[in-house]
């Protein structure tokens, strides 16, 4: 796997832009491992399986692995620890609080004790809340700040593009490409499904 394909796929997934942390840790090796004993290092236990909890809304388990099976909140704990400064770490902590008390202000309980349907509709509006804010900024993207629920998508969906399972099962993988077949069927050039190598097109 291409590590900057997958970094510019998630860019343009994010809207245009990824972190410089994100990319230089993606860079420098940082991948997600399937790990069920994993226990959170910078983030505390309650942080990493609420993270853990999201992640999984983000990324669920269909007919491939979701966010949990393949180690992305892991991926986002050693990030956070390894390639994000003290302002960004901060910020993460403190969006996660954040979060925790907007669930109980809304529904009176933490997060995970909530019913799948309400953890989901509460993820999406704090998503969509924190979109529609990042699309009515005058920065450019490269320079916002985002907040803990678009960095916790934003390193979801780099832990997962570079595992094994992202570019082989959810991206389509060739290691060693073939002959050149121009003019066929989209069913057999690969069922509609976008290339994890894939370099002459912008994402």
């Amino acid at each position: 796997m291409n590590r900057r394909e997958a970094l510019q796929q998630v860019a343009w997934l994010m809207g245009g832009a990824i972190s410089a942390p994100a990319v230089l840790g993606v860079l420098n090796g940082c991948a997600p491992q399937a790990d069920s004993d994993w226990k959170p290092v910078f983030l505390s236990g309650e942080q990493g399986a609420l993270v853990a909890e999201i992640t999984e809304i983000i990324l669920p388990r269909t007919d491939t692995p979701g966010a949990k099976d393949i180690g992305v909140p892991a991926f986002i704990d050693t990030m956070l620890r390894d390639a994000y400064p003290k302002e960004d770490q901060a910020r993460f902590i403190a969006g996660a609080t954040e979060f925790e008390a907007q669930s109980q202000r809304e529904h009176g309980q933490a997060f995970r004790k909530l019913e799948p349907a309400q953890r989901a509709a509460l993820v999406q509006s704090v998503h969509d809340a924190a979109t529609r804010a990042e699309l009515q900024s005058a920065l450019p993207v490269s320079q916002l700040r985002r907040p803990f629920i678009l960095m916790t998508k934003e390193l979801a969906l780099l832990g997962f593009f570079t595992s094994k399972v992202g570019a082989t099962q959810v991206l389509q993988y060739d290691p060693i490409p073939g002959a050149f077949h121009a003019c066929i069927p989209v069913a057999q050039a690969g069922n509609g499904k976008t290339w994890a190598v894939e370099t002459s097109t912008r994402f």
